[in-house]
């Protein structure tokens, strides 16, 4: 959970700055693994987690398997600013994104999402993302908002022992703490799917692969990752 406001979070901005200057450097020097026109999507892989599974330790093995890089907090990063990043952004979301945005999501939140600040950022951040370069996204209901058949869509899963476990480690709360808060992350989450696109949070449809982590290590779940992503072509 975020206890600081974005405009105290540089390190995040130079990140995703960094990871721009890293973009425009793959197209020019290998313009075959990139987005080759306005139309197209790069490869991605987003990554749902159950809270404290241990997704982003998975993310961030990914990452370094396939040399691309994580979007999880940098992408509220975006969504936060009002400086020159953000007007690139917009900038470069065409028309037929704009259009293909609207009758969307028009359909899905009956016009609400003009009435949803954070929710119309959201969807602007992940689609300019996605045309940008191979991506891997971590949590925020990315995988609703990405074409269906594109990419791959991974969910995360452990036991409620595990989830605890991992939450007091990181977090430095008791047992009981966690439990409560991890039920409340999780409630929180699912009431954003069934408000925002209208479906069952827990459909076995929405995800390619779905694995339990606390049994295989880390390493393991990544090479899973990574044959399904050979499999359906997205990369290799």
């Amino acid at each position: 959970m975020l206890t600081k406001p974005m405009s105290e979070l540089p390190g995040l901005s130079r990140v995703i700055e960094k990871q721009m200057r890293n973009w425009e450097l793959g197209r020019a020097q290998r313009p075959d693994v990139f987005v080759t026109s306005q139309q197209d999507f790069a490869p991605f892989v987003t990554i749902a987690n159950v809270c404290g599974a241990g997704g982003n330790e998975v993310a961030q093995m990914l990452a370094e398997r396939l040399g691309w890089p994580v979007f999880d907090r940098e992408i509220l990063t975006l969504m936060a600013r009002d400086d020159d990043v953000r007007e690139s952004l917009y900038r470069s979301m065409d028309e037929r994104d704009l259009n293909w945005f609207e009758n969307v999501f028009r359909t899905l939140v009956q016009q609400e999402f003009r009435k949803n600040d954070y929710f119309h950022r959201l969807t602007q951040v992940v689609l300019w993302l996605a045309r940008q370069g191979p991506a891997i996204y971590v949590g925020r209901s990315v995988d609703l908002i990405m074409p269906k058949d594109k990419g791959l869509r991974v969910k995360v899963v452990a036991s409620m022992e595990r989830c605890v476990e991992n939450f007091v480690r990181f977090s430095n709360v008791s047992p009981e703490q966690a439990r409560r808060e991890i039920e409340r992350i999780e409630r929180e989450r699912r009431e954003f799917v069934e408000n925002h696109f209208h479906i069952d949070p827990y459909t076995a449809m929405r995800f390619d692969l779905q694995i339990r982590v606390d049994r295989f290590a880390t390493s393991q779940v990544v090479d899973m990752i990574t044959c399904a992503i050979i499999a359906r072509g997205i990369a290799y």
